[in-house]
């Protein structure tokens, strides 16, 4: 599995995984809904039950990274932001005033800083008072984060 994740990413879910089942295995189906939920996942109860379901009712953590593998290949989320904005888009423009978006980061979800909106902005070329098309956006946003930072 180390071909497909990073070696901190890894190392991220070796520590979620661990931290959750002590004893070196998952065991129940509500320490798996908790760890792939903690590490941002967002999958659904039949999708969790299918994964307990065909790794026996126990998972080693080389069965969990293979089933992260799978799961992030499934869960697209740069798509469901966007369909999330499409949605909203009750005109169909494809755009969404940057004021507004600055609102939703820093007021929905894991709420951003000032700080944090402003740096995100200047690295997608936003002006506080433009239009923005929300599918850039989203790709941009969504992007790795370069190792070099």
């Amino acid at each position: 599995m180390a071909r497909y994740f990073k070696e901190q990413d890894i190392d991220e879910f070796r520590e979620c995984f661990f931290l959750f089942a002590r004893s070196g295995h998952i065991k129940s189906l509500d320490e798996l809904t908790v760890i792939m939920r903690s590490l941002g996942l967002s999958p659904t109860i039949n999708e969790l039950a299918g994964y307990f379901k065909q790794k026996g009712g126990k998972m080693s953590f080389p069965d969990f990274l293979e089933v992260m593998h799978i799961h992030s290949r499934v869960e697209n989320l740069p798509k469901e932001i966007v369909d999330a904005f499409k949605a909203a888009d009750t005109e169909k423009r494809g755009v969404t005033s940057a004021k507004h978006l600055r609102h939703l980061l820093q007021n929905w979800g894991e709420r951003l800083s000032s700080k944090e909106v402003d740096r995100i902005f200047r690295e997608a070329n936003v002006n506080n008072n433009s239009m923005v098309k929300y599918e850039d956006f989203v790709k941009i946003a969504c992007a790795p984060i370069p190792d070099y930072y």
